[in-house]
């Protein structure tokens, strides 16, 4: 708290030249009065916003719809003039008093632009499916980040025990579902202002004065710079811009939470313009740790980001933009969600093994947000970097430049037992990354016909421990690593503070040249062709060394340790390069009607382990270091229609199969960090998705969405066993035919808004409603298919109520998980396989207020 109310009032300090200076009042030199009034029915409209174009001087019309402006400037100049529920009109006036119409807004659906093509663009010619989240909507329904996000995107799925184990997949594909091993690139694109973000830890930034998110589905190697197999997000932010406005927000609700977000821009010179955003978010923690009589899984964010523009011509446009987001939140912690009785004797099964160290779980289900925890929870996570982007109008196109620097800084400790037992006392993989890009692409128009985008890429990256990462066992870990009946496993302190220190790093190297083309056979049918040449390289060195526990030269006890940790190393280099690429067939016989379909290959880069690596027989598994590239293949067709200038309805049916598919498994072995990565032979998704808007008047609308998924292993011949069959006959078991894990067979989403005209303190404006609910059927939580790692299906519903004034307020409340249900995001089983689980369990029922000021 402390900390984001001396941000806030440093940045007022800040800005307070600002507004003083917006309230100097200047030389008379012109007044000019005038009224507003509704272009139809010619009534009187009160509380319009009347300003001068490119100043702040501004007034609002009073009950008659009268306003007066005392200006400096000369005639003649350009008036903007704004009414909720009505088209903004600009316009030159020459003389001192005016009458003004306005047009109410027609009843018909916005149509949204995007830039996923690398041009400006209608969302419903585009021959691609993508979810398009505009920034309003973003803040309006509280997603401030993409966790948030996904309850307005079905296709989406995020699964994050903290910000570095972050899975983002879209339509159940692009990383391993689990824990995050930093050897494999992620399948689905994060994008922020045309810079790619290579960690799943970006992911956890909080927006920061977001203009609009794309989410585009299905691979999308031919048109980004980083190969991306699943998807892609496509986030911008609001540009700096030459005419002065500002935002600023202020929310508060249950949990202590408090979120601040602040948002200036205007010209500096002729030439140059700037915006500055801030971001501020604290809440208290929503798990209880009774080890230490504290709150855990709070939130405590900050960042920043600065732009520059500098356009010294109108076919010239340099953008400068810094960011930093620095996370310090006390967690994560989870509890014990349920025990399963494993294949092993009874007395390593989890319950016996508690009993024997007169242990009781004080709490009997992870849905009373309690915890046991011995160690203290620490996840700090920052972000940060610079990037240039030059956008250079080259006869019929753009040429655009994207240098960007990036990098990443984790110091996490937690509990990887998730009881209060000393068994896993420490675990700290810090780690700092940093990353260089490089794009350069052309999109424009090569004749009446044809079109397309030609780029190459360059990503730079190296991940290391930072300086090093620390695993260590305590006095208990000796009953739970127990494997026989041997008086050896009770030597006092054989276990006591044994672990390992382990160095290592891992650099990698992505190179790319893509196009597309399109080809327009005639004004109705197109034909895309594109195709990617990738090469990718990763060198890795590892080295982990034991430490502590009992010191002895007895091969005995030695042995024992060894069955906890063992000294172990390896160098590795992983190389390839391919081609891939896609064509897509587009009818569009009216702005009406679009249909389109779509044949891809594509690549996921190579992979390597770099965090430990599994034993046989005391043999370390060298052949397991190396991860074979993804190769998909994907096939889609899709529909877009307006059956009305009020309403859109889009379909897409697609099926891809992936071959050598990476996944995350999971082993007994404590000192295989976030288990380890392995190919299955081949998955196949199959999936539908439906996609629909309606406005009913200017007062009423909807939107919907809903997604089917169906997602197999194909073949895995070769899977660990589940939870519950360890310490079987077999390590390993044929999967063919099971679920992919964090797949849910249905996901919708339902929204809804309706307005209704009114006053409030005297401010004219619209009173609004709205509701989002979101769903999901039961999905597997474990790589390898469980009968008791699966989690139930769940709805949440989220609600806002507040006022609109024409003046730039908006003043509402709201809440999220209106109905409080409980429900698990994700579960872990516990290191060592004793049978154990964890469950992150999603934010209770939350509510607060929100006011939210708004001038350009």
């Amino acid at each position: 708290m402390k900390k984001i109310m001396k941000s806030s009032f440093l940045i007022g300090l800040l800005l307070l030249p600002f507004f003083v200076s917006a309230q100097n009042e200047p030389i008379v030199n012109a007044t000019v009065t005038g009224k507003v009034i509704d272009g139809s029915t010619n009534e009187p409209l009160i509380g319009a916003t009347v300003s001068i174009k490119g100043t702040t001087n501004g007034a609002a019309t009073d009950a008659n719809g009268d306003f007066a402006l005392i200006t400096g400037q000369k005639l003649p100049f350009t008036l903007i003039v704004s009414y909720v529920g009505y088209i903004k009109k600009e316009l030159v006036i020459s003389e001192s008093k005016v009458e003004i119409r306005l047009d109410a807004t027609p009843n018909q659906l916005n149509d949204v632009v995007i830039t996923s093509r690398r041009r400006s663009e209608s969302a419903q010619n585009v021959p691609l499916p993508i979810s398009i989240v505009r920034g309003v909507a973003v803040e309006d329904a509280g997603a401030f980040n993409v966790n948030r996000l996904k309850e307005l995107v079905p296709s989406v799925q995020l699964y994050a025990s903290n910000a570095r184990n972050t899975t983002l997949n879209i339509r159940g594909l692009g990383s391993t579902f689990g824990l995050t091993n930093d050897g494999i690139d992620p399948g689905v694109g994060f994008y922020v202002d045309g810079v790619y973000y290579a960690r799943p830890a970006a992911t956890a930034l909080d927006f920061i004065d977001i203009d609009q998110v794309e989410v585009l589905r299905g691979p999308q190697g031919t048109l980004f710079g980083k190969n991306t197999t699943s998807g892609a997000f496509n986030i911008t932010s609001r540009p700096a811009n030459f005419e002065p406005g500002a935002s600023f927000e202020l929310s508060y609700g249950n949990y202590g939470y408090i979120q601040a977000k602040a948002s200036v821009t205007g010209p500096i010179s002729k030439k140059l313009a700037a915006r500055i955003s801030f971001s501020g978010t604290q809440r208290n923690g929503t798990i209880f740790n009774v080890h230490n009589n504290q709150y855990i899984n709070d939130i405590n964010n900050t960042g920043v980001r600065a732009q520059l523009l500098y356009s010294p011509s109108d076919k010239v446009k340099i953008t400068f933009i810094g960011d930093i987001t620095d996370q310090k939140p006390n967690g994560y912690g989870w509890g014990i969600a349920g025990v399963v009785t494993t294949k092993r004797a009874a007395y390593r099964q989890f319950n016996a093994i508690i009993a024997d160290l007169n242990y009781t779980l004080p709490y009997s289900s992870a849905f009373e947000r309690k915890v046991d925890l011995d160690t203290q929870s620490k996840a700090d996570n920052q972000l940060g970097g610079v990037s240039a982007n030059a956008d250079i109008k080259i006869g019929n196109g753009t040429l655009t430049s994207t240098t960007a620097y990036r990098y990443w800084k984790w110091v996490p400790l937690n509990d990887r037992d998730y009881t209060g037992l000393p068994i896993f006392t420490v675990s700290s993989g810090n780690s700092v990354h940093d990353q260089w890009s490089q794009e350069i692409r052309y999109a424009g128009k090569v004749s009446s016909k044809v079109s397309g985008v030609i780029g190459a890429f360059g990503l730079w990256q190296d991940l290391n421990s930072d300086p090093v990462q620390t695993e260590e066992a305590g006095s208990a870990q000796w009953r739970f690593a127990q494997s026989s009946t041997s008086a050896l496993w009770k030597t006092p302190g054989l276990f006591d503070n044994f672990g390992i220190r382990t160095t290592n790093r891992i650099q990698s190297t992505s190179l790319a040249v893509f196009t597309q083309v399109d080809w327009s056979v005639t004004d109705k049918f197109h034909i895309l062709p594109g195709i990617r040449y990738n090469y990718d390289k990763k060198v890795a060195d590892y080295k982990r060394e034991t430490y502590g526990g009992l010191q002895t030269t007895d091969p005995a006890l030695i042995a024992l340790k060894n069955g906890i940790y063992t000294n172990q190393s390896f160098n590795n280099t992983a190389e390839a390069g391919n081609f891939s690429g896609g064509l897509t067939a587009q009818y569009r016989s009216s702005d009406r009607f679009n249909a389109f379909a779509t044949y891809s290959v594509s690549y996921k880069p190579v992979g390597i382990n770099i965090g430990g690596l599994p034993t046989a027989s005391g043999r370390v598994l060298i052949e397991l270091a190396t991860v074979k590239p993804e190769f998909v293949t994907h096939k889609e067709i899709g529909i877009k229609t307006k059956p009305t200038p009020n309403s859109i309805i889009n379909l897409t049916i697609y099926d891809t199969d992936i071959k050598d598919y990476q996944t995350q498994v999971q082993t007994p072995e404590p000192g295989v960090n976030r288990g380890y990565l392995a190919n299955a032979e081949k998955v196949r998704v199959f999936g539908a998705e439906l996609d629909a808007s309606l406005r009913v008047n200017n007062n009423l609308s909807f939107n919907g969405a809903i997604a089917y998924t169906d997602g197999k292993y194909v073949s895995f011949k070769n899977a660990p066993v589940p939870l519950e069959e360890v310490g079987g006959e077999q390590a390993f078991k044929d999967v063919s035919g099971g679920r992919l894990p964090g797949i849910s067979k249905w996901a919708g989403s339902v929204g809804g808004e309706g307005t209704v005209k009114g006053g409030f303190f005297g401010l004219k404006g619209n009173y609004f409603l709205g509701i989002d609910t979101y769903f999901r059927t039961h999905f597997s939580s474990s790589p390898s298919p469980s009968q008791f790692l699966n989690i139930e299906g769940y709805n949440l519903t989220n609600a806002r109520l507040g006022f609109r004034a024409s003046n730039g307020i908006t003043l509402f409340v709201w809440s999220r998980n209106l109905f409080n249900a409980d429900y698990y995001e994700q579960l872990l089983a516990a290191p060592g396989s004793a049978g154990n689980y964890a469950g992150i369990i999603g934010d209770p029922r939350t509510q607060g207020v929100t006011l939210r000021y708004t001038f350009n």
